[in-house]
């Protein structure tokens, strides 16, 4: 497949000619965060003159977007007289246009500027719906077009609606948007993403497709090239949740303002493995909606067993990213001990070392990092098991 790089300003105008020579090309697609990737070009004048702060970049796989977002380091500028020939080299480093959402918090206020927030109390932004309208919401009055004019992202827009979420309640106050935004999407496993249509980025929300009965990914399907993961104990078992304790907030009929709330979520592990407590603080928040029960649940997905399974995958005629999978659906992956591993996509990675090189895709599957998933754990449990007793027949 042909990779053509564009750079575009902030109104998504394209600045010059598609760049020539690149190498050490790496895009990759984030599930729920902002991508990230980076490439390295010759340092020609009419490149350098493209690689301006404030302007994007655009890498188009087989007459598709792969990825576009913001150049964060435009120019990373190297020459000396031994190792590199004239006119040197730069290093591009860039994300997709989900990191400008991330860089704004939400006003308690969206309305009204900073300096008139109201004074005489902590006012706080409070939201009833379902999650996919509250996020809607909360993006397009913090950056959006029902933002003010000093806040709004150029040529940003609502993508249509998926219709997608159950009805949750949010209680928020300058946190990071993006945070406030994944609190209610995680919970109904709901996913973030922005794409370029003309000259619109759209910020949208959908649900992640279960594919497992057609993307499947093994060695003997020659799309499967590695398969590593790990295994740790649970950082966390009882979430303890403290809310109230807010002048603004009432939490009952009769009770004082000031009065605390207290939830407790444990997890499953907690009989596999041993307890262990954790404080989380919900300032503002009572109960009544299920708020500080959502919090605890949030947390525990950072503090549930640790188990990492991350796979490197390749293209086929058969089954390629973008076309019949993307980030967030659910795939299976058989592994070498013929378990098979149900899971989500959680990064894709584009890579290539120059146009004529062709390319690699890297799928994360599980994640690279920590997962929260209780079958995912018990799986990489037995696998554990399993090359164990390999080893030892060895």
């Amino acid at each position: 497949m042909a990779i053509e790089l564009l750079i575009t300003n902030s109104a998504l105008i394209v600045q010059g000619d598609p760049l020539a020579g690149w190498r050490a090309l790496t895009a990759e697609q984030r599930h729920n965060e902002p991508g990230a990737g980076s490439v390295t070009l010759t340092a020609y004048p009419e490149v350098m003159a493209q690689l301006q702060p404030g302007n994007r970049i655009m890498v188009i796989r087989d007459k598709t977007i792969w990825m576009a977002g913001p150049l964060e380091v435009p120019q990373d500028y190297q020459w000396d007289l031994e190792g590199a020939a004239d006119p040197g080299e730069v290093v591009v480093m860039f994300s997709d246009d989900l990191a400008r959402i991330a860089g704004y918090l939400t006003y308690p206020e969206p309305a009204k500027t900073w300096a008139n927030q109201t004074v005489t109390a902590d006012v706080v932004r409070k939201l009833t719906a379902t999650s996919e309208t509250i996020i809607r919401t909360l993006v397009s009055e913090n950056c959006g077009p029902d933002a003010l004019a000093t806040r709004r992202i150029p040529q940003l827009a609502l993508d249509t609606a998926a219709g997608v979420g159950t009805t949750r309640t949010l209680t928020t106050r300058m946190e990071p948007l993006l945070d406030a935004c994944r609190t209610v999407a995680v919970p109904d496993g709901l996913g973030l993403r922005t794409r370029q249509a003309g000259t619109q980025i759209l910020f949208g929300v959908h649900q992640p497709r279960d594919l497992t009965g057609t993307a499947r990914f093994s060695a003997g399907l020659g799309n499967l090239r590695k398969v590593r993961f790990s295994l740790s104990a649970p950082t966390a078992t009882s979430e303890l949740v403290m809310g109230g304790d807010d002048p603004a907030q009432q939490v009952g009929a009769g009770e004082p303002a000031n009065a605390r709330a207290y939830t407790e979520v444990t997890s499953g592990a907690q009989a596999t493995w041993y307890r262990v407590e954790k404080l989380v603080q919900s300032s503002g928040k009572t109960n009544a909606d299920g708020e500080l029960t959502q919090d605890g649940v949030l947390a525990l997905g950072n503090d549930n067993p640790q188990a990492s399974l991350a796979t490197e995958t390749v293209d086929t005629e058969d089954l390629q990213a973008g076309r019949d999978y993307g980030l967030g659906d659910k795939v299976a992956v058989v592994l070498p001990t013929g378990l098979t591993v149900l899971d989500i996509v959680r990064r894709i990675q584009l890579s290539a070392e120059t146009p004529d090189s062709g390319e690699k895709v890297a799928a994360v599957i599980g994640t690279g990092d920590t997962t929260t998933s209780a079958s995912l754990v018990g799986t990489v449990r037995q696998l554990a098991y399993r090359l164990g007793q390999i080893e030892s027949r060895g």
